[in-house]
């Protein structure tokens, strides 16, 4: 057997990420078996299905990386194009006295749902139009339509003996008395099938072999597995996921903070940091923690998945992606750190080798893309702030001369020899001219280039600066420190 997954978003809004965990597991099992993962587009809901949320659902992918085999923009993809299928289905269902038109009204509904609740019953359709059809007459019955007066809904017959057993993939064995399921409506009386039935035909005319999915689709799978079976199909097998929660224990949700996977994109997170998180959030592998991709699909097996809800961690998240900032190649940080920069409108005073010196000397302190152009802000703009208690503090009438050396000092320095060592041994020169040592001027030097009292080592800011631009600022402080000598 050829293994085939799928995962099918709605074009309702952005890609959640708890929602998105079940894709990612389904396309790992199948890279992980060598077979074929599917995208299908569940745009049934035609009144809030977009194309800007189908473009944002597609591009969320590919920035994970988790690419399809069978999908869009093939059109036969898309429930909305599969809606005569779903009629077929339905009629043969009608036709063969396993699906019945309901002529209840939504007040009807609201009645018996108002009696279960005083009579302490699950609340349920109580099958009041099972019969009320002939079996002769199910045969010339059509499908709803408002518009042409068949305002009815079609459910479908759900037997009412023996149980349905589901033998999911990571839950293991639960059985469904089939008594307790309602005749679930496959057909609206709009003429627009539920998820339930138009999911069936899906994945039956698909191929799907295993469905992986959220545990809160698991009272759905006996009555979908009814329906297979009365359309003379085995159903799939099931792996069934447990939710993710947030930290308070309730589903997660946007009042946790960012949810959707461009909310992590824009906040600076890794592809590979939210994808490695995500794996373990719900599955293990020993002890082991971070994973490549390859490692994900190798390893990736439904009997290493959890059986209880995973919590969302937003520390745990943030330090998977400080290990990736500081270990992806410099190449890959500079592509990456580029449209933050545009981003804050800041021009980069360098070429590409230029940024990835300035990004080792920054990628050890942010964890994020955009904590490291903000942690950039003095290697990319000239006109920097100068912290005011750290200018008062450091900013010594004193040290004035001692800044102005520093920068005669370097400024004659060829281009060719502007390194660390030229520079130490022009702080050298500096600090014996003036009996000082380092701290004394180090941290002026500091303020002087960066505007606060934290950066990288001072030698290494030097070089990413560059020679002139160093020499201009060191004057600049030089000069505030004349200023706050006056009287």
């Amino acid at each position: 057997m050829t293994v085939r997954t799928r995962y099918a978003p709605s074009p309702t809004g952005a890609l959640h990420i708890g929602n998105v965990r079940s894709g990612l597991f389904a396309y790992l099992f199948a890279r992980h078996n060598r077979g074929a993962f599917v995208l299908r587009i569940d745009d049934t809901d035609r009144e809030r299905s977009t194309g800007e949320s189908l473009a944002e659902i597609l591009e969320s992918l590919r920035w994970l990386g988790v690419d399809w085999d069978e999908g869009p923009p093939d059109r036969r993809y898309f429930q909305s194009n599969r809606f005569d299928r779903y009629r077929e289905g339905a009629l043969q269902l009608l036709r063969e006295g396993k699906a019945y038109p309901c002529y209840c009204t939504a007040a009807d509904l609201d009645a018996m749902r108002k009696q279960a609740e005083r009579e302490h019953r699950k609340p349920g359709y109580d099958g009041r139009c099972r019969e009320r059809t002939p079996a002769a007459e199910l045969a010339k019955i059509d499908l709803p339509d408002k518009r042409a007066g068949r305002d009815y809904t079609i459910r479908f017959r759900s037997p009412r003996e023996g149980a349905t057993v589901v033998d999911d993939l990571i839950k293991g064995r639960a059985v469904f008395e089939n008594r307790e399921l309602d005749d679930l409506i496959i057909f609206r009386s709009d003429g627009v099938p539920t998820y339930n039935f138009a999911t069936v035909l899906d994945d039956a005319d698909f191929g799907m072999t295993h469905i992986v999915r959220g545990d809160d689709h698991l009272p759905n799978t006996p009555r979908q597995m009814q329906i297979f079976y009365a359309l003379g199909l085995q159903p799939p097998a099931y792996a069934h996921l447990p939710m993710v929660m947030g930290p308070d224990g309730q589903k997660l949700s946007k009042r946790h903070g960012a949810t959707s996977v461009f909310a992590y994109r824009d906040l600076g997170y890794f592809p590979e940091a939210l994808l490695n998180y995500l794996v373990r959030l719900g599955w293990s592998h020993g002890d082991q923690e971070i994973f490549s991709r390859a490692e994900m699909i190798e390893f990736f097996e439904f009997a290493e998945c959890g059986k209880s809800a995973g919590i969302f961690n937003a520390e745990k998240l943030l330090w998977l992606n400080f290990h990736y900032m500081k270990t992806l190649p410099l190449e890959r940080l500079v592509n990456d750190a580029k449209p933050f920069i545009a981003r804050r409108g800041w021009t980069v005073p360098g070429d590409d080798a230029w940024l990835e010196k300035m990004i080792a000397t920054l990628r050890e302190r942010a964890k994020t893309l955009v904590e490291l152009v903000d942690f950039a802000g003095f290697y990319l703009n000239d006109e920097i702030a100068i912290d005011p208690k750290a200018a008062a503090k450091f900013f010594k009438p004193e040290i004035g001369p001692a800044l102005v050396s520093l920068a005669d000092e370097l400024g004659a320095i060829a281009d060719s020899e502007f390194a660390e060592t030229s520079i130490q041994a022009a702080f050298a020169t500096t600090l014996d001219r003036f009996g000082i040592k380092l701290g004394q001027l180090a941290q002026p030097v500091r303020v002087a280039l960066t505007g606060g009292t934290v950066s990288p080592g001072i030698y290494e800011v030097i070089v990413v600066l560059g020679r002139d631009r160093t020499v201009r600022r060191l004057r600049a402080a030089a000069g505030a420190c004349t200023v706050a000598a006056a009287p």
